[in-house]
């Protein structure tokens, strides 16, 4: 599934939505690719789950799964909690984040 269409799913034009984000952080291209990826990964992880419906809780048993499950390097996993804090307060717009990303 393209990432397009896995953040249009989740909740339409949330694809644009986060290319905005991207586009006023002046973000390079490469951090521009990650964010969409783990962003995506993060969707898929909760079924593609409608934003409206995302709670910190869903936040915290992604980063749980990426701590405990995968192979995944602590930059990796560094990377993946600045997509999501810059997914949930720079596109969704959640002012309080998950306890978990600091």
């Amino acid at each position: 599934m393209h990432i397009a269409e896995a953040l249009d799913q989740s909740q339409p034009g949330l694809f644009r939505r986060v290319t905005r984000a991207i586009e006023k952080h002046n973000l390079s291209q490469r951090t521009e690719q990650a964010y969409l990826h783990w962003i995506q990964r993060f969707l898929v992880f909760h079924d593609l789950k409608s934003v409206d419906e995302i709670v910190p809780a869903d936040h915290q048993s992604f980063i749980h799964y990426l701590e405990e499950s995968i192979p995944a390097s602590r930059a990796r996993q560094n990377q993946a909690r600045l997509a999501l804090r810059f997914f949930f307060q720079d596109v969704l717009g959640m002012e309080e984040m998950p306890t978990s990303v600091a």
